[in-house]
């Protein structure tokens, strides 16, 4: 475990909070791991930039604690609190559109690192696709950071989850197809990146090199 903590990202934290942190990624045992998972989702939560990296910090005590004592009490505690956080979805969308994606990013991250046998949490299944296809809704499909949300996670995941549960990657993308078909008074960012989302999972998760030059220099004009 030689990665730097700059690595990690957890020089935005308060001294004590980082001691506590990369004391938990050396030796999960000594340390408050429900504390530790609180800290982590909270910061997640509100950093967007955190959300993405957490799934990586969350891993490296997992693996250290199963390996100090066989233990799980962190990704339990993680668990439970991700699912409270899942409970409250709608009054979190309602009250704050950048917490509720950080949530969303947070939680696809998660599913992309934690790993029973090299097989994603079955828990995370339908709760990771619960939230997508709600940020696959009309109202969502109006707001530009919830669809750049969707694709980004469909790009990183996508065809993990179709894997575990190909029927709800098929409703999602009825949705999808919908929305980019009939929805009125999308942006064109919008529009762009759902069809090139369609256009990925219909090229068996991969983009072609010539859409891979057309969507992305759209998007870089």
């Amino acid at each position: 475990m030689e990665n730097s903590t700059e690595d990690y990202r957890i020089q935005s934290f308060d001294l004590d909070t980082q001691v506590l942190l990369k004391t938990a990624l050396k030796d999960p045992g000594s340390v408050n791991l429900e504390k530790v998972s609180n800290i982590i989702v909270d910061q997640s939560l509100k950093d967007q930039v955190f959300s993405k990296e957490a799934g990586r910090i969350c891993y490296t005590i997992v693996q250290a604690e199963a390996k100090q004592s066989n233990g799980n009490v962190f990704r339990r505690n993680l668990l439970n609190r991700l699912q409270q956080e899942f409970k409250g979805r709608e009054e979190t969308r309602g009250r704050s559109l950048q917490e509720w994606v950080c949530y969303v990013t947070f939680i696809c991250n998660i599913f992309d690192y934690l790993k029973v046998n090299n097989m994603p949490m079955v828990a995370l299944v339908h709760p990771v696709y619960d939230c997508l296809i709600r940020l696959a809704q009309p109202d969502a499909l109006m707001n530009e950071e919830e669809v750049d949300c969707l694709v980004l996670q469909l790009h990183r995941i996508g065809e993990q989850l179709e894997k575990v549960n190909g029927q709800r990657m098929d409703e999602l993308f009825f949705l999808l197809r919908d929305g980019f078909l009939l929805q009125e008074g999308l942006s064109s960012m919008a529009r762009l990146l759902l069809l090139e989302i369609l256009e990925f999972r219909a090229g068996g998760w991969m983009l072609s090199s010539t859409a891979h030059k057309y969507y992305y220099s759209e998007i870089a004009d």
